[in-house]
C-alpha cells in the first residue's frame, strides 16, 4: 500500500462517493473503487446504514450491517465472511472508526442460529482470517456486549494501520432481531 491508501500494483482507490451534503440526508454511505488510470468505477458498494454524529471534539459514523439469519451454515457464512464481518475487518465498511454493528434478522429461532454463530467465532481458522483479537479472559467474543446492552456479544479485529483509528482496531457489537411471529426456514415435507 502506499502512503495515500492506493495500491500501487492494481492502480485503484478506495473511496466514499457521498458528498458531506448528500451524506446528511441519505441512511447510507456508498463505497467505491476506481482505477486511477481510467477514472472508470470498478465496483460500487453501500453500507445498510450509516448513523453519523460529531460535537466540538469529535466525529462519528456508526455503519449497521444486516444479514438474514437462518440456522444453514450458508447463512452462517455469509453473515461472518467476507459479505458480512469481514467487511468490517477488511475496511471495506467503516474506515477509522472505532466501533460498528452487525445485525441478524433471525428467520428461524434464536436457539438454532446465534450459539452456532458463537461457536464458529471459536474456530481457530475462522479467527485469524476475521483478525480476531482475544478479549483480556482469551475468548473470541466479549459477552455480554460491553458497548450496547441490547447486542449480545462484541468482537474487536485487528486492521491495517490506514484503515483503524490509532489504537489499531475495530469493535464489532453483534445484535440479533426475531420477528414478532413464528418463522422459519425449514421447508415442510408434503405427503
Amino acid at each position: 500500500m502506499s502512503q495515500n491508501g492506493s495500491d500501487s500494483r492494481s492502480a485503484r482507490v478506495h473511496c466514499s462517493m457521498a458528498s458531506a451534503s448528500a451524506r446528511s440526508r441519505s441512511a447510507e454511505d456508498v463505497i467505491g473503487e476506481i482505477d486511477l488510470s481510467t477514472g472508470a468505477l470498478i465496483q460500487e458498494r453501500r453500507t445498510d446504514i450509516a448513523y453519523g454524529w460529531n460535537d466540538t471534539t469529535q466525529g462519528m459514523r456508526l455503519v449497521f450491517e444486516f444479514k438474514r439469519m437462518g440456522r444453514q451454515k450458508k447463512h452462517r457464512n455469509h453473515y461472518l465472511l467476507e459479505q458480512g464481518l469481514g467487511r468490517f475487518v477488511t475496511g471495506i465498511y467503516s474506515r477509522r472508526q472505532a466501533v460498528a454493528a452487525m445485525v441478524g434478522v433471525l428467520l428461524d429461532p434464536e436457539p438454532d442460529v446465534v450459539p452456532p454463530i458463537r461457536e464458529a467465532l471459536e474456530d481457530a481458522a475462522l479467527a485469524t482470517a476475521l483478525r480476531l483479537k482475544p478479549t483480556s479472559g482469551g475468548d473470541p467474543i466479549a459477552r455480554p456486549s460491553n458497548m450496547f446492552r441490547a447486542a449480545d456479544f462484541d468482537t474487536e479485529h485487528e486492521r491495517d494501520p490506514l484503515l483503524a483509528r490509532t489504537h489499531g482496531t475495530i469493535r464489532v457489537s453483534h445484535f440479533f432481531l426475531a420477528f414478532g411471529y413464528p418463522t422459519s426456514t425449514l421447508k415442510l415435507k408434503t405427503t
